[in-house]
């Protein structure tokens, strides 16, 4: 073979190794359903774009945008990640899809976070189960401090709910309202101000760190009953995924699993600090103690076997082994 043709087959052939590396790397689209880039969530999935891009020496790339920067409506992201329109993806509205991860919402279920660990280890699999039903792999989630009572009007017991109107994020949270004789509406984030200014809705259940953090002018009481937890799914599309080398995927799986730890920590942090600036602020707190805990679990309990028992069989076993685990 002549120089001349070796020279155009080398060339052809690094030509060719260039172009599989460049349709090698990776490059998704992320999205997640907060439109406020300081919270904990939101700098987490940052640093997990910047870390997996690094770490793969460019492999895999996430572009990041937050919520309402893409036509796409928070309850239907676990849609739009199954569909590939984004590839990963923050989804805090997916129980409407995956309605088996109800059971970690359920009122007075669930009162502090060693509890939160042993439910969350049974809950787990299901979790992975439901979403690869939708076409999407489930990587791992982070928790929101506890939701508890802020209100318009002094709360002094759980009584003091009776004919009031609370803004409440899930029909589970609205069963615990309704428990006490008040009334639940749901609302959108962006409504939540206007309707407490002209007495629409006369509290929420959110945390310090969550929308109290926007809405605390409005809200001058909090009653700190730890009604229960809301977390948010990270998710891939599941083709997507799998598409990634195994190396790459175990990067993006290590990286996930501890930015996760850390979104918790900011959170819990971060409640700390909310709270005492709201306190500072003039706002009334009121801790409960561990009888009125007790009490409002036992006045909730048959709402979580009930709830079980329309969901269907499933749901029933799942809800017992969450119950076996946490000894109740």
């Amino acid at each position: 073979m002549g120089f001349a043709k070796r020279y155009l087959l080398s060339s052809l052939v690094l030509i060719g190794s260039a172009a599989a590396a460049v349709a090698h790397a990776a490059n998704w689209t992320g999205y997640t359903y907060s439109a406020v880039s300081t919270t904990a969530a939101v700098q987490g999935m940052e640093r997990i774009s910047q870390r997996i891009k690094a770490d793969t020496d460019g492999d895999l790339s996430i572009t990041l945008h937050l919520g309402k920067t893409l036509q796409i409506s928070s309850t239907d992201i676990t849609q739009a990640a199954g569909d590939g329109i984004v590839d990963f993806a923050a989804d805090l509205f997916f129980s409407g899809n995956v309605q088996i991860a109800r059971i970690l919402n359920l009122p007075m279920l669930i009162n502090n976070a060693e509890e939160w660990d042993k439910a969350y280890k049974v809950m787990e699999p299901y979790l992975k189960e439901g979403f690869a039903k939708q076409g999407v792999a489930y990587l791992g989630s982070y928790r929101y401090p506890q939701q508890t009572l802020f209100t318009r009007f002094e709360m002094h017991g759980l009584d003091d709910l009776a004919g009031r109107k609370i803004r409440v994020t899930s029909p589970e949270q609205g069963a615990f309202v309704e428990a006490f004789g008040g009334s639940a509406i749901t609302l959108a984030g962006t409504d939540v101000p206007s309707a407490l200014e002209r007495g629409v809705i006369d509290g929420v259940l959110t945390a310090s760190a969550g929308g109290a953090k926007n809405w605390h002018e409005f809200l001058p009481n909090n009653y700190r009953l730890p009604v229960s937890y809301a977390f948010s799914a990270l998710i891939a599309n599941q083709d997507s995924y799998d598409d990634l080398s195994d190396a790459t995927r175990a990067k993006l799986d290590a990286i996930v699993a501890d930015e996760i730890i850390k979104i918790d920590q900011g959170f819990i942090e971060d409640e700390e600090v909310q709270k005492q600036s709201q306190a500072k602020a003039g706002m009334k707190i009121v801790e409960v103690d561990a009888a009125t805990v007790a009490a409002a679990q036992q006045k909730l309990a048959p709402f979580w076997r009930e709830w079980a028992k329309g969901a269907g069989p499933q749901y029933e076993k799942v809800l017992g082994e969450v119950l076996q685990a946490l000894g109740k």
